[in-house]
């Protein structure tokens, strides 16, 4: 540690806080399950993970540290998902579904691997939870009287003022 000298005057000094070193390999994926929901569990082996180095702020670390993170879920052959989330989750990926049905997810938005890694996968979960609640049928409706009555009458103003507009040939 070395003192650094501040703004506030000549002679005066500050001693450094000494610095955290980044951890290498982050925390480990939950031992055997990650819950979704009541129904849902993802193993821990049907999620892969590799670091590749990000763009973005890192400092002097940025070119030597692999603190980026694709996480990678195989949608189609996941034996835990039911066949209903599963084509839902395929829907709300998007791009993110590789022709294969792998979803990929790239978080790189921390310096550090361990919070990249703890995004990715709190993104995965949370596409798995919306994909696991089933969409609200739409119940048919019908026009209220009083609606017919006023689409019926602007129909009719409306015909009315074209009518006016024409010129008529016969005249």
């Amino acid at each position: 540690m070395t003192a650094r000298s501040t703004a506030k005057g000549p002679g005066r000094t500050r001693k450094a806080l000494p610095r955290e070193e980044p951890k290498a390999t982050g925390e480990p994926l939950p031992a055997s399950l990650l819950r979704i929901t009541d129904e849902i569990a993802i193993g821990a082996r049907e999620i892969e993970e590799r670091f590749v180095r990000a763009s973005g702020p890192g400092g002097q670390n940025v070119n030597k540290v692999a603190t980026a993170v694709q996480l990678r879920f195989d949608v189609q052959h996941s034996p835990s998902l039911p066949e209903a989330v599963r084509a839902r989750l395929a829907r709300l990926a998007g791009r993110r579904l590789s022709k294969e049905g792998v979803l990929i997810i790239a978080a790189e938005r921390h310096r550090t691997q361990a919070q990249n890694r703890r995004e990715a996968l709190a993104r995965l979960i949370e596409l798995i939870e919306r994909a696991a609640v089933p969409p609200r049928l739409r119940k048919p409706t019908k026009p209220s009287a009083s609606a017919r009555r006023r689409r019926l009458a602007d129909k009719a103003r409306r015909s009315a003022l074209k009518r006016l507009r024409t010129s008529r040939a016969d005249e």
